[in-house]
């Protein structure tokens, strides 16, 4: 069995995965901050600013799915890197002309999600086409243990920057990593065929060929559903969070920073054990554990009190909280992959990130409101249930009968022999 670093093509595509990761961090706090503190946002602002981002998923996530399908995915991940490069390096212009309002923050940082849902889609579609079979487990492992590496550093690193030039300023050093990102990408030499032309139909028949591909089938349905509602309870957390730790916890820029640095150690952590786990477990065993263990990983934030054990508390929740996708995360998508025909992939990746983080953009704001109209805690202990909920759902799903990737040698891998009816037929009780 080959190695992943004898994978012609993945180790540049892993370091450019890794480049962006860590600018990634260094942006997404600085855009916290700068809204919560640069533009004096309530918490209701900052979850707008925040929903935004995510806003393109709900859109236009499911016609994203079927572009992918119908272009090379190699050309389209460089474009829109290139493009989310421009995008961003236009927001410390805006502040230094002192054009910097929410309304302006949210226009681009909504351009910057409409880019980010054709990569994603994508990225994670190429993968397969880079990667074997009995690697992709491994090689999903390996991208998000590298964002995590980086992540680990970035937020510290961020903090500092951040304290010393400023937050908007701090945004060119992710402008610079999506550049160098897509130059990496355009080197990378691997298989990236043109999708079959004559095998289109109209748009509509297609988006209706992806959706039934995810929400009827038997196992992919739970999974896909069950996301969406981790998604929506989990940036209820997350985003109230950050008005949270500064304002009632008092533990400022840097501990924020810290606190995100924690969960990058625990998704690299996570990271390595997923393969581990995925040769012990069923799949459908080890999405069950680990959506409930991160599900409850957020109970020491949600309990966390302003002292000195205020920045261990809140640390402590992030890093069990990623640990836990860590774990789960490169095993869901690898068996994802592994069901799907190729010609479906991008749809079916789309389908289900594009409606995950359309969840961003209801849970977010909501979580804002609930925290400005109730209180900050009120708001983080209905996500905490909400996600205690989901884990619980999918644990009573057919999900429970999902075993491993590598049995799962059944008619779906075939696209050839297996049309458009394989869609309905694969998911009919």
């Amino acid at each position: 069995m080959p190695r992943l670093v004898e994978v012609p093509g993945y180790v540049r595509f892993w370091t450019a995965s890794a480049v962006s990761a860590f600018g990634s961090q260094i942006t997404g706090l600085a855009l916290q901050i700068l809204t919560a503190v640069a533009l004096s946002a309530s918490a209701t602002e900052v979850g707008i600013v925040n929903a935004a981002r995510w806003v393109p998923y709900l859109l236009f996530g499911l016609v994203a799915g079927v572009v992918v399908d119908r272009c090379r995915r190699k050309p389209m991940m460089v474009a829109t890197d290139l493009a989310r490069a421009v995008l961003l390096g236009a927001i410390p212009v805006l502040y230094v002309l002192d054009q910097l309002s929410i309304p302006a923050l949210c226009l681009f940082v909504f351009g910057f999600g409409a880019l980010s849902l054709l990569f994603e889609a994508a990225n994670q579609s190429y993968v397969p086409q880079l990667v074997p079979k009995d690697l992709l487990n491994a090689g999903y492992a390996r991208v998000e243990q590298a964002g995590a590496v980086a992540g680990s550093t970035g937020p510290l690193i961020a903090g500092v920057l951040i304290k010393t030039m400023g937050a908007p300023l701090a945004v060119l050093v992710d402008a610079l990593t999506y550049l160098i990102s897509g130059l990496l990408l355009a080197s990378v030499k691997a298989p990236d065929p043109v999708p079959d032309r004559g095998a289109r139909r109209s748009l509509a028949n297609e988006l209706r060929e992806g959706l039934a591909w995810v929400y009827r089938h038997r196992t992919l349905a739970s999974i896909a559903l069950t996301s969406h509602a981790m998604l929506l309870f989990n940036s209820m957390v997350s985003t109230v969070f950050v008005v949270f730790a500064l304002h009632e916890l008092k533990i400022g820029e840097f501990g924020l920073g810290a606190t995100y640095a924690f969960a990058s150690v625990g998704a690299v952590l996570g990271g390595a054990l997923s393969p581990r786990v995925a040769g012990r477990l069923d799949v459908g065993a080890t999405l069950i554990v680990f959506r409930l263990f991160a599900a409850i990983g957020w109970l020491p934030l949600v309990l966390a009190e302003r002292g000195p054990w205020a920045l261990a508390s809140v640390s402590l929740g992030y890093f069990l909280v990623s640990l836990a996708i860590g774990i789960e995360s490169p095993l869901e998508r690898s068996y994802r992959q592994a069901v799907t025909p190729d010609r479906l992939r991008g749809r079916m990746n789309a389908t289900i990130r594009s409606m995950n983080w359309g969840m961003v953009a209801v849970g977010a704001p909501l979580g804002g409101v609930l925290a400005d109209r109730i209180s900050y805690r009120f708001a983080l202990w209905i996500g905490l249930s909400g996600a205690v909920v989901q884990a619980l759902a999918l644990a009573f799903s057919r999900t429970r009968s999902a075993r491993t990737a590598d049995e799962l040698d059944s008619p779906t891998s075939d696209p050839a022999r297996h049309g458009a009816e394989a869609a309905g037929r694969e998911g009919t009780d």
